[in-house]
This record gives C-alpha cells, structure tokens and sequence, in this order.
C-alpha cells in the first residue's frame, strides 16, 4: 500500500472512531465478529504473532474480509491510541469505501489490484 492511500485510510478510520462506526483492538474485534457485526478489519502488519493468532482464525472462520494496514503505531494514532493490532469496521457504508479505496489503490512497483484484500 502506497502512503498515499496509507494517509486516507488512517483518515477514514478516524472518521470511523469518532463516529463509532469501528472497534479498536483484538478483543473488540473479535467480539464484534462473534456477534456478526464486524463487516471488515485491519490488521497491523508487524503485530505480534500472539495478537495475529487471537484474531486472524476467527475471521476466517466467519468469512469477513481483512486489509493489511499501516504499522500498528500509525493505526493506533489514527483511532486515539497509541499503538493497536486491529480495528474493525462494523458500520457497512464505512467498510464499503475502505475497500474501494484500497481495491483502487495502486500496490508499489505494480497496477492496482486487490491482492491485499483478503
């Protein structure tokens, strides 16, 4: 992911937190995925691996979609943190428009496609 599009999803999770349209950290994650209201996630790509095992198996298993983001620092600053492993997306439109954004986005050396979506 290029900074660029780095910057503008930062900015839409931010929008999201102030709007209460995600949850931040594994275990909100996790909680809102047990319920069903978790549309879409993103996961810090250097999280630990203890925090990658709590939450990537349990998305999996409930098919919701997941976005290697910004480093964890960079998605903790953006949701008022200092540091987090996870924020999901659990308001439709919100989960909607980052996947654009990053299904857009071009992937540095290559032509956009969305092989960071999973």
């Amino acid at each position: 992911m290029d900074s660029a599009t780095s910057a503008k999803l930062l900015r839409l999770l931010g929008v999201g937190m102030n709007g209460r349209l995600v949850v931040v950290g594994v275990q909100l994650v996790r909680d809102a995925a047990q319920r069903g209201k978790l549309q879409l996630a993103v996961i810090a790509p250097d999280a630990s691996r203890h925090s990658l095992d709590k939450v990537v198996p349990m998305l999996r298993a409930k098919h919701i979609r997941m976005i290697e983001g910004p480093s964890a620092a960079e998605l903790g600053a953006a949701v008022g943190r200092e540091s987090t492993a996870a924020v999901g997306v659990v308001d439709l439109q919100l989960a909607r428009g980052v996947r654009a954004l990053v299904e857009a986005a071009p992937v540095e050396g290559q032509a956009a496609d969305s092989s960071r979506v999973r």
